[in-house]
């Protein structure tokens, strides 16, 4: 099914995409660049979807920005997952690094170390659920999934 078609029918078309890049601070917008081309390849094209898109870009980018800046040391390679299945987005990033990163607090006087706070905080305000977990090779996944907009009437 093309995007098109997808797009014709409700939705964007599913699958799964995964972008693999080396742990420096260039790979951050290009894997941003890469998942934006796959949802707009997907069928993510319309109006509907361009708060969703912008949710999932700052989400991927505070996510794979936080990977090579926190597990570089112990993870030469940091993965993106790209889920679209059943009505929801998923955007997972896979690092080397065993630590278990938790939300901070709100505090005005840091000026770093709220990414993870911005992308819960982005996820629940779009209706999704986001996590960390351990990865098979000891080290971490973070993700969230986000719902597809609904078709206006």
């Amino acid at each position: 099914m093309t995007a098109a078609s997808a797009v014709a029918r409700g939705g964007p078309v599913e699958g799964v995409w995964r972008f693999t890049v080396p742990a420096e601070q260039a790979s951050v917008p290009r894997t941003r660049h890469a998942v934006r081309d796959r949802l707009l390849a997907q069928g993510m094209t319309e109006i509907r979807y361009q708060e969703l898109v912008d949710d999932l870009l700052l989400i991927v980018s505070e996510l794979v920005g936080n990977a090579v800046t926190h597990a570089a040391e112990l993870s030469p390679e940091v993965t993106t997952e790209l889920v679209l299945r059943g009505g929801w987005v998923r955007v997972s990033v896979e690092d080397g690094d065993p630590y278990r990163p938790k939300a901070l607090a709100a505090d005005t006087g840091r000026t770093g170390g709220r990414g993870l706070l911005l992308v819960k905080s982005v996820t629940l305000q779009a209706g999704g659920v986001c996590d960390v977990e351990q990865a098979g090779q000891g080290g971490k996944v973070i993700w969230a999934s986000l719902p597809l907009p609904r078709e206006e009437p």
